[in-house]
This record gives C-alpha cells, structure tokens and sequence, in this order.
C-alpha cells in the first residue's frame, strides 16, 4: 500500500542530507500505512523495514526543530534506523526486546552526534512479528500509542526517555499483542495539540475517533484520524507536522480472502 502525501516535498536544498525514499513492505495478514497532512514543518519522520521473513520494523520520530534545520539529523536517524535495524533483527535466533534496547541505544547516539550535542527526540519504534501477532517495542518519550481490540482501547505509554538527551540513556522493550482485527495506532505531537478556542483535541479526542472508526484499511484509519483533527480545529493545521500511523492486523475472514 501506498503512502498518501497530500503536498509534495519542497526542493532539495544545497548541502542537506535528504531521508531515502520509504516504501511500506508487503505483509503477511497485516498492512501498514502513515499519513501526514500539508508541508512539513518540524521534525516528523517514520519509516518501515522489512529485516526478516517475519518481521517489520516500524518507526515515528519527533525531531525538536524546524523541518530545514533537522534534515541532517533525520537522515542520518533513518540510516541507523536501517543498517542498525537490519543487523539487530536478522538472525533466526534473535531476542527481540534485547535487540529493541540495541536498537534503541543505537538511534539516541545517532542523534546526538548529529545534532552536535542535546536534541530532543521522543520515538516510538516497534518490530512487529507476523507469525506471533506481536509488537515489540519502545517508546521513547512519545505520544502514547492506542491499541483498539476487542476490549476496547488501551494505551502503550512511554518505556524511556526521548531520545537526543543523555549519551547513556536505557529504555524498556516490552511487547504487546495483536489480536486478529486488532490496531495499533500512533500519531505525533502535532494531532494531539490541534486546538480550537483554547481548547486541544488530545490524546483523548484521539481515542474517540479511534474508537469509533469503522476500519477497512491501515491508509483509511489514518486519514480518518488527520481529518478528524482538521475537523475540530475548523482549519488545517499550520502549528506542527501532524502524521498518522497504524498496524491493521486482519480479521481472519479478511486474511482469508486477501
């Protein structure tokens, strides 16, 4: 499935590293899709990586800054993100929480370095393994991300600190399941601080949209969250990126027809 992106990306600009293109893997009873609305202003980023028949890696990072002065540090996240990511899940035999915790250590050094000091970057990175149904993952100081089942909606809070501010950080790597027909959804900064007449749609608007939603696809879920946002706040957002993303695993007659 395709990405959806409302606006095209502004020029390159002479000496900025530039994200390499992302492409959502194929899956296996699942689908994956991220959505963002208008230009990017500030740090937003997500990517997806296939690193083993049956795992997926998936990621969105909040990079403290304006969209031009982040470009370095965002590249430079995403190649780590990649050739970290690979090496880390690859094997047969791997731990997945351990290598999360890697993984993890990895990308805060990342930043650091190419920031040039302290900047801070809440991430939630997840591994999700299609043979088990499960999400291994951290959340690094992010937005809480939402996992609707059948018993309703329940939070994935924050295993750490945001990434970018202490060289030595740790983080916890806990898993969560998915059950058939289950989501998982996150979205940055920017969707929970849309406001209208002082008022902020909130994590808390975005459960209830979340909760009533009617899901087709992964790419339908995350447009469905953006529009809901623009929605309350009568405008399209100009105060922050605002990015959508969610893991669909498939209901069994769904999978079963696919």
């Amino acid at each position: 499935m395709q990405l959806r992106l409302l606006k095209k990306r502004k020029a390159r600009e002479p000496g900025l590293r530039q994200p390499a293109p992302i492409a959502v893997p194929r899956m296996n009873e699942a689908e994956m899709a991220a959505v963002y609305h208008g230009e990017r202003m500030g740090g937003d980023f997500y990517d997806f990586l296939r690193v083993s028949p049956h795992l997926v890696l998936f990621g969105l990072l909040d990079v403290a800054g304006r969209h031009q002065e982040n470009q370095n540090i965002v590249s430079a996240a995403q190649q780590t993100f990649r050739t970290m990511g690979t090496k880390m899940f690859s094997s047969d035999d791997i731990n997945e929480s351990t290598s999360m915790l890697e993984l993890s250590l990895q990308l805060n050094r990342t930043i650091m370095q190419a920031a040039g000091g302290v900047r801070s970057c809440p991430a939630f990175v997840g591994a999700y393994n299609e043979l088990l149904g499960t999400v291994c993952y951290s959340n690094a100081g992010h937005t809480p991300a939402l996992l609707r089942d059948h018993a309703g909606i329940t939070q994935l809070p924050a295993t750490g600190l945001p990434f970018g501010l202490f060289s030595h950080v740790t983080h916890d790597a806990p898993t969560a399941a998915l059950e058939p027909g289950a989501v998982l959804l996150l979205v940055s900064r920017g969707v929970t601080e849309g406001k209208c007449q002082g008022e902020e749609f909130g994590l808390e608007g975005v459960q209830k949209t979340l909760q009533k939603a009617t899901i087709s696809n992964a790419e339908q879920l995350c447009g469905d969250i953006l529009d809901s946002v623009e929605q309350f706040m009568c405008a399209r957002p100009t105060h922050n990126d605002v990015t959508a993303l969610a893991l669909v695993r498939l209901a069994a007659a769904k999978a079963a027809g696919a």
